[in-house]
């Protein structure tokens, strides 16, 4: 199974007034977006499902990839929100679904959660050495079998200004 962990768009600032889950994308985060996700579509990249944070700058980064093409399928998931913890994602959402090997599946979220995942899957433990930029994407090849915790394989990793 391939996970494609997807940082959200350029979202607005932090600000007393907004509360954090309903900060939304600003107008270049829309279209660096989907500039981005224009490019990929371009490299054949299709998902099986895109499963977002429930906050709306995820959300709204989903859905521009769900517009351009990757994938028919979206879900929410509070195991993407920016509390959300990889074990509990495991063993509640991925595990009991049993998706194929040759299944793509594109994780929406935010910093630094989406680094520390792929730490995890990577090393077994978080290291502080990988940065994930907004609209950036991590690749990860999971094993065929066993638990991918420090078994999993990176092979991508893409900041959004190569792809646009």
């Amino acid at each position: 199974m391939e996970l494609y962990l997807i940082r959200h768009g350029i979202a607005e600032e932090r600000a007393s007034a907004i509360k954090d889950e309903e900060r939304v994308l600003t107008k270049e985060g829309r279209q660096k977006t989907e500039k981005v996700a224009q490019r990929l579509v371009k490299l054949d990249l299709h998902f099986n499902l895109i499963l977002t944070s429930p906050l709306a700058r995820a959300r709204q980064t989903a859905e521009i990839l769900i517009k351009t093409g990757l994938s028919s399928q979206m879900e929410e998931s509070l195991h993407l929100a920016p509390d959300g913890n990889i074990h509990n994602w495991l063993h509640n959402w991925l595990e009991p679904r049993n998706y194929s090997q040759n299944t793509q599946i594109a994780l929406v979220g935010h910093e630094p959660c989406l680094s520390q995942w792929a730490e995890i899957l990577l090393w077994g433990e978080t290291k502080a050495s990988l940065v994930l930029k907004k609209a950036g994407m991590i690749g990860i090849k999971l094993p065929e079998i066993g638990s991918p915790l420090g078994r999993s394989q990176m092979y991508w990793l893409t900041p959004p200004k190569y792809l646009l």
